[in-house]
């Protein structure tokens, strides 16, 4: 059985137990979550050497780093690199989107090397394939849209990005609303362009039953895709994008009801204005469904920095209730990213999820920064660095400029905090 069919039996899997060790909550908060949809526990049975990660309402706002090669960069062991990377830098989930190469053989290594969930976009590798064998991606055939779902279901993929709110309604909405960027979404784009060229509804939305099926069999969680995700701030939160959101809440719905576990995916442009609402309108439309965003980026004009537009995003919308931040690295916009791009792009979102933490009252969050401040205090290096994100970098940077005085090089011998520690009869707190 599913997580979600467990649940609603009353069971507490050995996953949800994990889940409920890490995030230190009562396991009964993790089963009725799960119940409830609320939670999603992305775990396939064929998939079983990674590390169990739960993502939803109450729980540590989660971090995926996307990897994958392109069709003008194939190199399988930089992917594999990027892959270790993200993992040593605390990313909680990877995406696989591999477009060139052996895809097949791409996403077996990556999930036999991986120990955190992995995530894939099924639609990629059937247009890859439908390009080699009928000379265009627009003429595949439904068949080999669903047998991709399969075997990247089969083979262990833990979430698959489905994009099934991409609706005839949906484009003719686009038709209407003359945006400046169109579609962004590569999956989308796929299927937009295979649904007008033989005039005919969306597959995986027409036989949505047919992907649930696929799905239950492995306990795939389903991450319904935005297609019509805006790709600049001009467009976002328009008739398009909402009305794919609308069509995501009904199958949202019929998910739960089949037992498959299901999450959102949200918009990528942003303005920070429109952020709180965009939230708002997902959990509303989607009964409170895991969120997941990419970014969201609050400017257009940071390309080589986008990873610090999407942090700024990315905090906001998890303040308001996103559960899953996908990372953005500087490469976005200019070119596939590099293994330092990756490590860049998952601390800058993990920074973006634990400030989401803090104002979300996550269990724990704000103690690990009281902690830091005391470690500050006492110019505790060591306990300094075990607390940050990245304690590596805390120890190679203090390191670079020693001191022969307790404090760091910045102030030497005029530690402010140091100097009043030494002149005012005031007790630190105890930790």
């Amino acid at each position: 059985m599913t997580q979600l069919e467990q649940a609603k039996q009353g069971t507490i899997s050995p996953q949800m137990q994990e889940v409920a060790l890490k995030e230190a909550l009562p396991v009964e908060y993790i089963r009725s979550g799960v119940e409830a949809g609320t939670i999603v526990i992305p775990a396939n049975i064929n998939h079983s050497h990674a590390e169990v990660c739960g993502v939803g309402k109450g729980l540590s706002t989660k971090v995926n780093a996307n990897l994958g090669t392109s069709s003008d960069f194939v190199n399988l062991d930089i992917e594999l690199d990027k892959l270790d990377i993200a993992i040593k830098a605390g990313a909680h989930a990877a995406m696989d989107l591999s477009t060139g190469g052996d895809l097949p053989a791409i996403r077996r290594a990556i999930l036999q090397r991986s120990t955190i969930p992995i995530g894939s976009v099924p639609i990629y590798q059937a247009g890859v394939q439908a390009l080699q064998r009928h000379d265009a991606v627009v003429k595949m055939t439904a068949s080999e849209l669903f047998d991709a779902v399969y075997d990247h279901c089969r083979d262990g993929i833990d979430f698959i990005t489905v994009h099934c709110g991409v609706t005839q309604r949906v484009i003719s909405l686009l038709k209407q609303q003359k945006r400046i960027t169109d579609v962004v979404s590569r999956g989308g784009a796929f299927l937009m362009g295979w649904m007008l060229y033989h005039q005919r509804e969306n597959p995986l939305y027409e036989h949505f039953n047919r992907l649930l099926d696929i799905v239950r069999e492995f306990d795939v969680t389903l991450s319904l895709g935005d297609g019509l995700r805006p790709g600049c701030g001009a467009d976002a939160t328009d008739r398009a994008q909402v009305e794919e959101l609308i069509t995501l809440g009904e199958l949202v719905q019929r998910s739960r009801e089949a037992g498959v576990q299901v999450m959102v995916e949200g918009p990528g442009h942003v303005p920070l204005n429109q952020i709180e609402a965009n939230i708002l309108i997902q959990k509303r439309l989607c009964q409170e469904a895991p969120f997941y965003v990419l970014g969201p980026l609050v400017t257009d004009i940071a390309a080589g920095y986008d990873h610090i537009t999407s942090a700024i995003g990315g905090a906001i919308a998890g303040a308001a209730g996103a559960d899953f931040l996908c990372y953005v690295t500087p490469s976005e916009h200019l070119s596939l990213p590099n293994p330092d791009d990756v490590r860049q792009g998952v601390m800058a979102s993990r920074i973006a999820a634990h400030a989401a933490d803090i104002a979300k009252g996550v269990s724990g969050a704000a103690e690990r920064d009281r902690q830091m401040s005391l470690a500050r205090k006492k110019l505790d290096w060591e306990t300094q660095a075990s607390l940050a994100l990245d304690p590596n970098k805390v120890r190679q940077i203090h390191e670079q400029h020693r001191t022969s005085g307790e404090a760091c090089s910045m102030c030497g011998k005029f530690c402010a905090m140091q100097l009043v520690s030494q002149r005012l009869d005031i007790d630190t707190p105890k930790c």
